[in-house]
């Protein structure tokens, strides 16, 4: 009877080992029975650091929706081949739980493509999506997409949106898909596989249907100070809605794109301001998920931009005073914010590729 207690106890064991062991991004599946959670909501602020996400905080006199993520970690974003990574690797490594070389998207240091989580998501029967600020085929949106060598490719990248089942997405980039040097019309093509293209936010707040080509600007759209308005929370809204009709569950990636490019500019205002927009838009996630109960929310960055550093403030007028080191991203490591089933496994200090890994496991997703 002993041996019998002692045999159980053992397998026992043995199962939470098999649920709870990581070594690392190589070892990329979790068995586990059920799922974690239902739906997962990503945000990632590009360039986003604690400078940033704290100049936020001071400017909205000291408060932001991110404060409702009740756990919080970092993670590092150094490439392959680098030490300070680009959109393009520090997006790949997150989608595709691989390092990877600056400048390449969704695929390894050797040009293999690489699943994305967005692309395991679908063949699973999950809805899925994709929400930018900048061009829908930028380097971070890309990442969950497409795969291609450079970066620039901009027209091949958005070719690959047509080799996938994605039900949304929304952003700039018109121009990638119908004034393309080799003459193809993508727009066609993606009505002809069951999209609804439209070409304005008044027309995407409306959409009611299923699967949902938005196209906000013919490159990137405007900054939030220039009239971008809400776009972004107002996209993320639409895709909850959208996607939220799948049983099954969905996958949702948004990124706050001119947080990074108010970083490279050195420009305090400018990284403020985008940095509060997004904050709207996760404001958007974070309620559907306390009300859904079945969903994740996880807000991060790729990487940091500028070496933002805060030398003033005042929380009662929102003044923020900051200076910059570089014009350029830095090596340090970025906050990981979590909400919802499963945001614990966001704690502690981990290499970016986990962020995929622990999206496999807590989706119950089964990776050859």
């Amino acid at each position: 009877m002993r041996r019998d207690i002692k045999l159980v106890c053992f397998a026992l064991f043995i199962s939470i080992a098999a649920v709870s062991c990581k070594n690392g991004s190589d070892e990329q599946v979790m068995e586990i029975e059920e799922p974690i959670v239902k739906n997962i909501i990503f945000l990632i602020g590009d360039g986003m650091g604690v400078s940033q996400v704290y100049s936020g905080l001071t400017a909205n006199k000291g408060h932001l929706a991110l404060e409702k993520c009740n756990h919080i970690g970092f993670i590092k974003t150094y490439s392959s081949n680098s030490y300070i990574t680009d959109s393009a690797a520090g997006g790949t490594a997150i989608a595709c739980g691989k390092k990877t070389n600056n400048g390449m998207i969704g695929m390894g240091p050797d040009s293999t493509s690489m699943k994305t989580i967005l692309e395991i998501a679908e063949e699973y029967g999950l809805s899925t999506g994709l929400i930018s600020t900048s061009a829908i085929t930028h380097a971070t949106p890309a990442s969950f997409i497409a795969h291609d060598i450079s970066r620039g490719n901009y027209e091949a990248i958005a070719a690959d949106f047509l080799e996938t089942d994605i039900d949304l997405f929304i952003g700039g980039g018109r121009d990638h898909f119908s004034n393309r040097e080799d003459s193809l019309d993508l727009i066609s093509e993606l009505e002809a596989n069951g999209y609804t293209v439209l070409h304005s936010m008044d027309e995407i707040m409306e959409f009611s249907g299923q699967k949902l080509a938005g196209f906000t600007a013919e490159l990137h759209n405007p900054t939030f100070s220039e009239g971008r308005e809400n776009m972004l929370p107002a996209s993320v809204q639409t895709g909850i809605r959208v996607l939220s009709g799948n049983e099954k569950g969905f996958f949702l990636m948004a990124e706050g794109s001119m947080i990074d490019w108010g970083g490279h500019a050195n420009e305090t205002d400018y990284t403020t301001s985008e940095m509060l927009d997004f904050d709207r838009a996760i404001a958007v996630a974070l309620d559907f998920a306390e009300k859904d109960g079945q969903t994740l929310v996880v807000v991060t960055a790729d990487h940091e931009t500028g070496g933002m550093a805060l030398h003033g403030g005042d929380f009662q007028t929102g003044h923020v005073e900051a200076a910059f080191t570089t014009k350029g991203h830095t090596g340090v490591m970025v906050p990981v914010f979590a909400y919802g089933p499963g945001a614990e496994q966001f704690q502690g200090i981990y290499e970016n590729t986990e962020i995929f890994t622990k999206f496999v496991d807590l989706f119950g997703f089964t990776l050859n």
